[in-house]
């Protein structure tokens, strides 16, 4: 049994870690490769555990996010009407679609089968099959 258990406290943990790399606003940092390549330290990654200080991060919505010990804004009770994430939303460009995309997912179906398809993307954002 005790095996059991082990396997499953390493997929929470793996689930925990991926969860960490995805994005306040729905990208998905851990397959970006910005952040492969080192030019991107991610969205939340280093203040859990206090090498990186909120107090100077410029993305209001990680902020806010962050502050409000939230995985992502698909957390948020407020999310439908909050004016920070319909800001990046309406952006133009493909990838703010793909992130409301995201979001919309794991509202809908949660965080573990969101990120069974997003660990398979080549980029931050990808296709739902």
């Amino acid at each position: 049994m005790s095996g059991v258990s082990t396997l499953h406290n390493l997929l929470l943990m793996e689930i925990s870690m991926s969860v960490e790399e995805l994005g306040c606003c729905g990208a998905y940092c851990k397959t970006c490769p910005a952040l492969k390549a080192k030019a991107c330290r991610g969205c939340k990654l280093g203040y859990q555990d206090g090498a990186r200080d909120i107090s100077k991060a410029r993305c209001k919505i990680k902020v806010c996010c962050i502050k409000k010990n939230y995985n992502s804004c698909a957390d948020c009770d407020i999310y439908k009407s909050c004016r920070l994430i319909r800001e990046l939303q309406q952006k133009n460009g493909y990838k703010y679609k793909k992130y409301r995309q995201a979001l919309e997912f794991i509202r809908l179906h949660g965080y573990e089968k969101f990120l069974a398809i997003a660990d398979k993307w080549k980029i931050q954002f990808g296709r739902y099959e």
